[in-house]
């Protein structure tokens, strides 16, 4: 009894005191705030007792070494007990230096140096004032100041960030904002807004990028920024002649070209960076979440070799940049990646893993499975003929359902998302899949669909 009047306490402390993001508080007060005590491995435990299965990484994908990881907190322990802040500007902790010379021997050839922020959305500002800068001091382009993004993609929900961010909602509700963003169509597969045929629709979006930055003017175009695999609608895998062909245009004007890595980095896709499988070199790479598996907030950038060196004073500064802490725990996750080939696992397991999805697709709703490595998605559609999508309320029920049946999934408005830690083993995706399936065919048969 004592339990359960301590679970309703803290259900209305959550209700009197806590501001929650995104969600819809109407959804928050009729099922109820999601609150977590403990967790080990995958499976994370609510207020109540009830375990779940996380196949999400806690919903933003970042704790892909999964729950109690005790060799990442005791780094975070150790550095903290040596020294638990080091300053910024000219300061620099010996980790954050360390934490530099690792992810530059893990990207592509020429990426060398790395600026740091404390989450995926500082770590998009620095790209952006790293490429501003970057033109003015380099005289080719000094007024370049614009950047390039791309429609429904998600960079971040600070100022700049939020800018270049058309999804969620978080952009419209907060403008006017940063100007000197404009928008693009994005590489989305399975349906795209102009119902064109699929491949002449990623012809469009390539072709569009160059437009933009004839309209914009290449002199003012500053960069242009994307995720290697785009989260919209969930796990938008582009075409194999993308981004080598956006690199052409970008490099065509003088452009800069940012990756968004902050999702797909440090193993996600089965590989340490996206990009890696196009073969392409960005101009600058952004990451966060995985890069400590989530255990200390982290993110930054890291950026070609003439690009810093073109600058002479970075006008930059945030009090908790490069913090030892998260980046002994960013040390000690690529340490246990390499050390337990967790990537490569991710990659296999992510194969295994889409191909036992796939088979969801015979249910009437489901549209597509798609993904890369450990990162997939169900794309849902109330007429598989048109690709009509599937009302974003029986889409809802559907991951409540799974809620309810013990797996956390995302819910991208029309599909559902699956990013699980890359420890996953084998019998846990089939429980996943298990679940998904008995999920959509429950909440078909009682809301009459397909």
């Amino acid at each position: 009894m004592e339990h359960g009047r301590n679970i309703g306490a803290l259900a209305s402390d959550a209700m009197d005191h806590y501001m929650f993001s995104l969600a819809k508080m109407e959804d928050i007060r009729r099922d109820g705030p999601m609150i977590f005590t403990d967790g080990k491995g995958l499976e994370v435990k609510d207020v109540a007792g009830k375990t779940y299965l996380d196949m999400m990484s806690m919903q933003t994908r970042a704790t892909s070494l999964g729950f109690a990881n005790e060799e990442i907190a005791r780094a975070i322990y150790d550095q903290l007990c040596k020294l638990h802040y080091a300053g910024c500007m000219s300061f620099v902790a010996d980790s954050a230096i360390r934490l530099s010379v690792e992810i530059a021997k893990r990207t592509p050839k020429g990426m060398t140096h790395c600026v740091y922020g404390g989450s995926g959305s500082e770590a998009n500002e620095l790209a952006f004032k790293i490429a501003k800068q970057y033109h003015r001091h380099v005289g080719r382009k000094p007024h370049a100041h614009k950047i390039i993004a791309r429609w429904d993609a998600y960079h971040g929900a600070t100022m700049g960030a939020q800018a270049a961010t058309d999804s969620l909602g978080t952009r419209h509700g907060n403008e006017p904002g940063v100007p000197g963003y404009s928008h693009i169509p994005a590489p989305i597969g399975y349906r795209n807004p102009f119902g064109m045929e699929q491949r002449k629709y990623y012809d469009f979006c390539i072709d569009y990028l160059e437009q933009q930055i004839l309209h914009e003017g290449p002199d003012y175009v500053a960069g242009f920024i994307g995720e290697p695999v785009m989260q919209t609608f969930g796990a938008q895998v582009p075409p194999d002649d993308y981004w080598p062909r956006v690199r052409e245009i970008c490099d065509k004007y003088n452009v800069l070209l940012i990756a968004d890595e902050v999702i797909c980095g440090f193993g996600r896709t089965g590989k340490w960076f996206a990009m890696e499988h196009w073969g392409v070199v960005p101009d600058v790479i952004t990451f966060a979440k995985a890069v400590t598996s989530g255990y200390f907030p982290l993110g930054g950038a890291i950026v070609k070799k003439e690009i810093a060196e073109a600058i002479p004073q970075f006008l930059h500064v945030q009090t908790y940049q490069g913090h030892p802490g998260g980046c002994a725990a960013a040390l000690k996750t690529i340490e246990i990646l390499e050390r337990d080939k967790l990537i490569e696992k991710g990659r296999v397991n992510g194969e295994y893993f889409l191909k036992k999805m796939k088979r969801l697709e015979n249910l009437a709703v489901v549209g597509e499975t798609r993904g890369l490595g450990m990162w997939t998605a169900i794309d849902f559609t109330s007429d598989k003929r048109t690709r009509k999508v599937l009302a974003p309320a029986h889409v809802g029920k559907i991951a409540k359902r799974m809620r309810e049946l013990g797996v956390l999934g995302g819910h991208t408005v029309y599909g559902i998302e699956f990013a699980p830690g890359l420890i996953a083993t084998q019998p846990q995706l089939d429980r996943c899949v298990d679940v998904a399936e008995q999920a959509i065919k429950e909440v078909s048969k009682e809301e009459g669909l397909g």
